[in-house]
């Protein structure tokens, strides 16, 4: 496949130097890598948000108010084709008799308003995400966890935590409770680079008792 996006499947970029979005904020080194699907982060992967190329003057106008956002943090891996949506309710009730987002210039005066916000979609630090899942809006992804590939994602995600399937589950945490309270107190993807680098023979394994260690010395 030919493409001067993503010429390889080996390859991919860091999502922040390409966000045109206000209402996308991304962390250094989280990397997004498309080359099955070919677009762009932010036109391939973030559905339905105010403030892209094809609704910049709509948002600039401020008709539709605040909105809610996508925030990514830092050291994430997001595979070929993720989406995350977002726009609450896209504007469709399921708890009106119809779901249909009326004009009120052609149905009337009486037309309610029917967008619902869902709240902001904030994933954490170090998240993987796998080829083709779905990120509903307004969910919460802590740090360390993985989202299997095509699972679809409805509702918040515990730190260092492994889901699949739709709708998704927990299948498995990747550390024990007390190593993962070690992870989040260390929060390795805040440290200065130098100490992340002398560190990296820890942080390319599974001792995290001794990476701790390693954090009390040098980092704390």
């Amino acid at each position: 496949m030919e493409s001067s996006i993503f010429p390889s499947w080996l390859g991919g970029y860091e999502i922040n130097r390409y966000i045109t979005n206000p209402n996308i904020k991304v962390g250094d080194y989280s990397y997004y890598s498309g080359y099955y699907h070919q677009h762009h982060f932010e036109d391939q992967c973030v559905h339905y948000l105010l403030g892209d190329k094809s609704t910049s003057e709509v948002w600039q106008s401020g008709l539709f108010g605040d909105v809610d956002h996508l925030i990514i943090g830092r050291y994430c891996s997001i595979a070929t084709g993720v989406v995350f949506m977002l726009s609450g309710n896209q504007g469709h009730r399921h708890d009106w008799i119809s779901t249909f987002p009326f004009d009120f210039q052609e149905f009337g005066d009486g037309v309610k308003t029917e967008i619902q916000r869902a709240g902001d979609t904030v994933v954490g630090n170090d998240v993987w995400f796998g080829a083709e899942c779905v990120i509903l809006p307004g969910v919460k992804i802590a740090d360390g966890a993985v989202i299997g590939t095509r699972a679809v994602v409805t509702k918040d995600v515990e730190p260092y935590s492994v889901v699949v399937g739709n709708p998704s589950r927990c299948v498995k945490k990747r550390f024990t409770e007390q190593q993962i309270a070690l992870l989040l107190e260390m929060q390795w993807w805040n440290w200065p680079k130098s100490a992340l680098k002398a560190a990296m023979p820890l942080m390319c394994s599974a001792q995290v008792n001794e990476l701790y260690q390693y954090y009390l010395a040098n980092v704390k």
